[in-house]
């Protein structure tokens, strides 16, 4: 293992990364809320940190091999979520403690979207910024983006590209380079961005809260500037707004880079995963209305409230409009499930991906039909695609891992002295990379122990990086020549 490689590149990242404090430190300037020097100061630890490794590891200038790739990964997670902390920690801001500065760093960079700050609206406005910006960052992958400024400087990025982006089938490239592809997929987030942005002026939102809920939206990360969330503007145009939106950035980036460059829609149609996951939405909405139409009168509102919450959850956004912990007792559990199958691959939403859920379902199907026929062939076709059994291998694998990872971090969170329901959800909420939970984490996780908000970090970082590109670290396979 070449850990020179990795430092140098991990240094690289960090002095790119530096960069992204200019912005909220504009916001700053522009709002005089006084945070500007938190910004410049964390701009300089971290531009200073990462020019200290790429200078102490420049002599080590071999090529990335996926091997490494894995270990800058989650390096990289590690140190952008620790000195993304900086400002949150500043006791001239917010100063929150060490754990709480990390977990809220953490959420906003996996785009979970889980919170331990109360009292949002009266932080300063860079900070308000600062957190969508963090999502927005994470919402595709600083990775992705990295891949298309390495190259530049001598470094390989398709071994980071793997590893980093999200999904069961990670070797299709859109375009013959991997810089073209990272440059795609970054421009498709950047209109999807900006499209929300006006939308959501449109509708009725000032352009400062316009670009921070399109930042969280088009990102699947659920972060707000109020603690009311999306409820605080009680508007349907604007949850009209969001759920379009939610679901435009629940559907894989690559289908849409194929919509555009091909000038059909039909693509989507044709895509199964697509097809499978806007029926969810739609049979859990249905089920969802009816119930609250039983205790609410009101079709239009309890459809309303339906619509948007679903398309929320089941996307692992995360934005609510009231609190859905009190709504009939078998909603809540159903809209927390019904994030563990998330988004589509390659989107940049959390869960086990739709894709997953679908084949593990026709594989159950498979089984039930050679239980009939033994001696018959039924091969697994996603959009008239044969799946290979080295992919059935892998998300069986996947599946089986997930579930093993929930259940440590459960009981971690159980041990800690957390309620059973808390517990549960809290861990949904950071493995999902959802956010909203029930119990004692329907609001904040600001009541947790330090121990319960570490193990749910882990949960963050397993989940946005598909669990494997952690765990491989693990194993003494991965460290020998």
């Amino acid at each position: 293992m070449r850990v020179g490689v990795t430092f140098r590149i991990v240094g690289l990242l960090l002095m790119f990364f530096s960069a992204t404090m200019i912005p909220p430190l504009f916001v700053s300037l522009f709002y005089t809320d006084g945070a500007h020097a938190v910004f410049i100061e964390s701009a300089a630890i971290i531009f200073s940190c990462g020019f200290a490794l790429h200078l102490l590891f420049r002599r080590f200038q071999e090529a990335l091999r996926t091997k490494d790739g894995f270990l800058v990964t989650v390096l990289c997670y590690v140190a952008l979520g620790s000195f993304s902390a900086l400002p949150f920690a500043d006791t001239a801001v917010i100063s929150l403690g060490i754990v709480d500065a990390l977990f809220e760093s953490f959420s906003g960079l996996t785009t979970t979207g889980a919170t331990v700050i109360t009292g949002i609206e009266t932080l300063p406005e860079s900070l308000r910024y600062y957190r969508q910006q963090l999502q927005w960052l994470g919402g595709m992958g600083i990775i992705v983006l990295a891949v298309a400024i390495l190259p530049m400087l001598g470094v390989g990025g398709m071994q980071l590209y793997r590893t980093e982006a999200p999904g069961p089938i990670k070797d299709s490239k859109l375009t013959p380079r991997i810089k073209q592809t990272a440059l795609a997929l970054w421009s498709i987030y950047v209109l999807l961005t900006i499209a929300c942005c006006l939308a959501y002026w449109a509708a009725g939102m000032s352009l400062f809260q316009a670009i921070c809920h399109s930042f969280s939206t088009v990102a699947i990360g659920g972060f707000s500037t109020f603690d009311a969330s999306l409820g605080h503007f009680d508007s349907a145009a604007i949850e009209a707004v969001a759920i379009v939106f939610m679901l435009l950035s629940g559907v894989n980036f690559a289908l849409h880079f194929f919509c555009y460059r091909d000038k059909s829609l039909k693509l989507y149609w044709r895509d199964e995963e697509v097809r499978s996951f806007f029926a969810l939405i739609v049979i859990v909405t249905a089920a969802v209305t009816l119930v609250l139409s039983q205790f609410n009168d009101a079709t239009l509102h309890s459809f309303r409230l339906g619509a948007f919450h679903v398309v929320s959850m089941l996307t692992t956004t995360g934005f609510v409009t009231e609190d859905f912990s009190q709504w009939p007792n078998i909603l809540p559990y159903l809209l927390i499930l019904g994030a563990f199958v998330g988004a589509c691959a390659g989107s940049t939403g959390g869960g086990l991906k739709v894709i997953r859920v679908l084949l593990i379902y026709k594989q159950g199907l498979r089984e039930i039909h050679r239980l009939i026929h033994p001696n018959a062939i039924f091969p697994i076709k996603i959009s008239q695609r044969v799946m290979r059994d080295n992919v059935m291998e892998a998300v069986w694998g996947f599946c089986a891992i997930y579930v093993f990872i929930f259940v440590v971090l459960l009981l971690m969170l159980l041990s800690d002295g957390n309620d059973f329901l808390t517990a549960f959800s809290a861990v949904a909420a950071s493995i999902n990379n959802l956010g909203p939970g029930l119990g004692a984490v329907t609001h904040t996780y600001a009541g947790l122990a330090d121990l319960s908000k570490i193990a749910l970090i882990g949960g963050m970082v397993l989940g946005r990086l598909e669990i494997f590109t952690v765990l491989v670290l693990l194993t003494g396979l991965y460290w020998r020549k």
